[in-house]
């Protein structure tokens, strides 16, 4: 066809070209061939117990570095395995450890020691358990609301592991940061920004009454107060733009 003038020169240079590399790939597939089959031959007298010229082959004894359960077998067929290859995975269950992914800023104030609860399992009842390794290295997760967060890796240790929990199971639970006695707190939902300041409604006389108040530690749900409301008080959840001070109101 270049002879005839049927194609161009670059097409003609591109196809000599690739006829070299496709005698490259067979070159090289004749050796990876040849390569195998030794090894299979290798493989064989070695299950058959005889050594091949030149080789020192003996058997293995494998010992495991724990007792425990067998979990899963990586090949359950007989074959010559590398060394270094993974053979079983073999786990202490009664010394299952949990890993929790929290916000790098929650992170900082969780130490080793810390009381672990974990409520969702799957079972009845609370799971007790220690904070033993806060990681330092953290990663971006997206969440479920597509926000990419910070988090960071939490292992803790159970007191006691159910029989019915195993490894590679999904658990989700709290970290106990802080822990007071006599706390007066209101839900989070009462709280709103005036500045640089937190301010309540508080219900008094049937009229909402305005309050600045001092927050201490808080979570999603719930907040301490400080100072600004007592024990007793009713505050109002969610206040909209049409509850000021002054305003009456009534329980619903």
């Amino acid at each position: 066809l270049a002879d005839m003038g049927a194609i161009t020169r670059e097409r003609m240079e591109q196809a000599e070209l690739a006829a070299v590399v496709a005698d490259q790939r067979l070159e090289s597939a004749r050796a990876g061939l040849a390569s195998a089959q030794a090894a299979l031959e290798g493989a064989r007298a070695r299950l058959l117990g005889e050594e091949p010229a030149g080789t020192d082959v003996r058997p293995v004894n494998v010992l495991a570095p724990t007792s425990g359960r067998v979990l899963s077998v990586a090949d359950e067929s007989e074959r010559v395995v590398p060394a270094g290859s993974p053979l079983l995975v073999l786990a202490d269950i009664g010394g299952l450890e949990v890993v929790l992914d929290i916000l790098s800023e929650d992170a900082v104030n969780v130490q080793p020691g810390t009381e672990l609860l974990i409520t969702g399992w799957g079972g009845e009842g609370v799971l007790r358990g220690v904070v033993r390794i806060v990681t330092l290295v953290g990663y971006t997760k997206i969440s479920a609301l597509g926000v990419e967060e910070q988090r960071v890796d939490v292992i803790a240790d159970l007191h006691d592991v159910p029989s019915t929990l195993g490894t590679g199971y999904r658990v989700s639970g709290d970290i106990v940061a802080w822990r007071g006695d006599d706390v007066v707190s209101i839900p989070t939902s009462a709280l709103f920004r005036a500045g640089s300041e937190w301010q309540v409604f508080a219900v008094v006389g049937g009229r909402a009454e305005r309050r600045t108040v001092r927050v201490g530690h808080r979570n999603e749900s719930d907040a301490e107060i400080l100072d600004g409301v007592t024990e007793g008080d009713q505050v109002i959840l969610f206040p909209s733009v049409d509850v000021d001070d002054g305003v009456a109101v009534s329980m619903r």
